[in-house]
């Protein structure tokens, strides 16, 4: 699939069908936000300045505002977005994908860039060229969690709600070539510090 397709099949879905917990309740899903929020605040330096890339209708990006994180929600669909500013005017939004940012960001940097389901549903292609742009939106030594898992038996996603996996060479190789360096972390994203690239 393109990426194409697959922002068109998200914007187009049932809110149910994007986060199985709004089958639950309203309240259970936007506290599943919290939690994640609290949890990127593990590695993300207090006050820093952040994008949330692939935000939806802000499920993360309005706690992380509420923590205290300067945050720069961006999603190519306007319905998203609309929806975070009815829920509060204080997050900025930008509407634009990978290939976008850059004319909204100039030469601004973000100390710290998320995408928590985002990645997963793209091709090995796309998805490192998305990556790539997010790695340019990072200030250097800036920290980076994405949402690109690692998997014995790699495969490419074959629908937009489908999940590609990498093998770990694949991903070791692409961190080389893109400018990340793998961080520990306890995070069930991958946790990576914006570097050189190798040469």
């Amino acid at each position: 699939m393109t990426a194409e397709a697959v922002i068109q099949a998200w914007d187009r879905a049932d809110p149910t069908a994007i986060h199985p917990l709004r089958q639950v309740s309203e309240e259970a899903y936007w506290e599943s936000g919290k939690v994640q929020a609290d949890m990127l605040a593990t590695v993300i330096p207090d006050g820093a300045k952040v994008m949330d890339f692939g935000c939806g209708d802000g499920r993360v990006a309005i706690p992380m505002a509420a923590l205290g994180y300067e945050v720069t929600a961006v999603d190519s669909s306007q319905r998203m977005l609309d929806r975070i500013t009815e829920r509060t005017p204080d997050v900025t939004t930008v509407q634009a994908d990978a290939d976008g940012m850059a004319s909204h960001l100039g030469r601004r940097r973000m100390d710290a860039v998320y995408a928590l389901a985002v990645l997963i549903h793209h091709s090995y292609t796309d998805c490192l060229h998305i990556i790539s742009r997010l790695r340019a939106a990072t200030k250097l030594g800036g920290i980076l969690i994405l949402d690109w898992p690692v998997s014995g038996q790699p495969a490419e996603a074959d629908s937009w709600i489908g999940v590609t996996t990498w093998s770990a060479q694949q991903q070791t190789k692409a961190c080389a070539a893109i400018g990340l360096e793998s961080v520990d972390s306890a995070l069930p994203w991958g946790v990576y510090r914006a570097v050189r690239a190798a040469t």
